[in-house]
């Protein structure tokens, strides 16, 4: 008990002999600035100025980086519901109005030599064309009901129309979703599947070639969503 009062008694006078060492302190700065007032102050002023200054720059960029912020996500919020609520007219096309409809798409996005070559013994392709960028690309399409699935079969099929028309990018796109297996193997071998909510992306703005982006990302689930962000983060 007496070791415990003891202690005690030698912390009290630590923290007493601290407390004393700062009142000197601020003391000694206080007569200092008090003798050298007329040369310190112009420096008291500038100190404060640049403070005041310095902290209503960062207020102003936390704003407007909050505000930034907020904006971005109502655009990509407003994009996909814009997209989805256009969806509904692809799902009233015919295939060959579809095709069409993904052929402009292309075009819009800075593509040549476009075009529809859909139908009858179409070897697996229903659009073709060259990307911005100067590769070749063939597109398959599927207006499906948007309960429908892709198959793994309908993805090897577009591989082998790749190989047919020697292109270098395969593009698969429907209103409908992709199987996992057929997902699986899009991303095995090159092949950009655009399914219901990334052709609801494409149709409102999103560039073809973005899509690649976030390739196999899932379709609406929460893997998906937060590859999507990342790669429109802007």
């Amino acid at each position: 008990m007496a070791a415990r009062r003891g202690r005690g008694a030698v912390a009290r006078r630590r923290k007493a002999a601290r407390f004393r060492r700062v009142a000197l302190s601020g003391g000694a700065v206080t007569v200092l600035v008090v003798a050298f007032w007329s040369t310190v102050w112009p420096y008291l002023v500038w100190a404060l100025v640049l403070g005041g200054t310095g902290g209503t720059a960062w207020w102003l960029w936390r704003t407007d980086r909050r505000v930034r912020g907020r904006d971005r996500l109502w655009r990509q919020a407003d994009r996909v519901e814009r997209g989805r609520r256009t969806l509904a007219e692809m799902d009233a096309m015919t295939g060959t109005e579809f095709e069409e409809r993904v052929a402009a798409l292309c075009r819009r996005d800075g593509c040549t030599g476009v075009r529809r070559v859909g139908g009858a013994n179409d070897n697996g392709a229903d659009v073709v064309g060259r990307l911005p960028d100067g590769r070749t690309m063939v597109i398959q399409c599927k207006r499906y009901a948007p309960t429908r699935t892709i198959a793994s079969r309908e993805m090897r099929d577009l591989l082998g129309a790749r190989v047919h028309f020697g292109a270098d990018l395969a593009v698969f796109v429907t209103t409908t979703r992709f199987s996992r297996p057929s997902e699986g193997f899009a991303v095995q071998h090159g092949i950009l599947a655009v399914h219901r909510d990334h052709l609801g992306l494409w149709n409102s703005g999103a560039s073809l070639l973005s899509l690649g982006e976030v390739n196999g990302g899932g379709q609406g689930d929460p893997r998906h969503r937060t590859r999507w962000r990342q790669a429109y983060g802007e």
